[in-house]
């Protein structure tokens, strides 16, 4: 379910010191009911997904990410010169001391994110290319029942014009495709590992 802004930036993370340059694009309930000491869980579960490439996330959006990259590797977008780290400063740069000491969150393998850092409650990653520097933001939060679940928000801040055209012109294919059918795989996942642990 896609949620307001407000669901993100209304909350205490420490995101908000490290990217206040950044804008909330989208923020999204996770199907991914829990515990409160769940976010790992969740956390090792979407890294290891990504370490694996775009796999299992549904054929609409497996076809979108395919686009993209090819898109990206046919016009340079996602050329390391372009990258954090080369065009674009890392913003575990930024990070306050107590965050740059703690617990950095899983290597991401060939993904284009890689972790900033890992807490309880929140888990963050960057990337960036020639259209945007994004953030994906991925809280445990309260789910209004007694329990928990994830919280999904992306952060972007485009590069110049082409990249906030860039964002505009994919915004339909995220919420109509990417997202819906990203959300959906995670969830199935979390509750088949959920029903593999009771199992054990």
């Amino acid at each position: 379910m896609r949620l307001p802004r407000t669901a993100h930036t209304d909350r205490p993370w420490r995101i908000h010191e490290i990217a206040d340059d950044f804008t909330t694009e989208d923020v999204w309930a996770m199907p991914t009911p829990g515990g409160p000491d769940d976010l790992d869980r969740l956390v090792r579960q979407l890294a290891e997904g990504m370490r694996g490439g775009v796999n299992g996330e549904g054929a609409v959006s497996r076809a979108l990410f395919a686009i993209r990259w090819k898109l990206g590797a046919l016009l340079g977008w996602d050329e390391s010169a372009a990258g954090v780290g080369a065009r674009l400063p890392s913003l575990r740069d930024r990070l306050p001391a107590d965050l740059r000491e703690g617990p950095q969150g899983p290597d991401l393998g060939s993904s284009p994110f890689t972790s900033l850092y890992q807490r309880d409650d929140e888990w963050a990653a960057e990337m960036g290319n020639k259209t945007v520097h994004a953030v994906m933001h991925i809280g445990w939060v309260p789910d209004g029942v007694g329990g928990h679940r994830g919280q999904m928000a992306v952060l972007v801040k485009p590069n110049g014009l082409f990249g906030a055209l860039y964002m505009a012109a994919v915004k339909p294919f995220r919420y109509v495709g990417v997202y819906p059918a990203l959300l959906r795989s995670i969830g199935r996942e979390w509750q088949t590992n959920a029903a593999g642990r009771s199992v054990s």
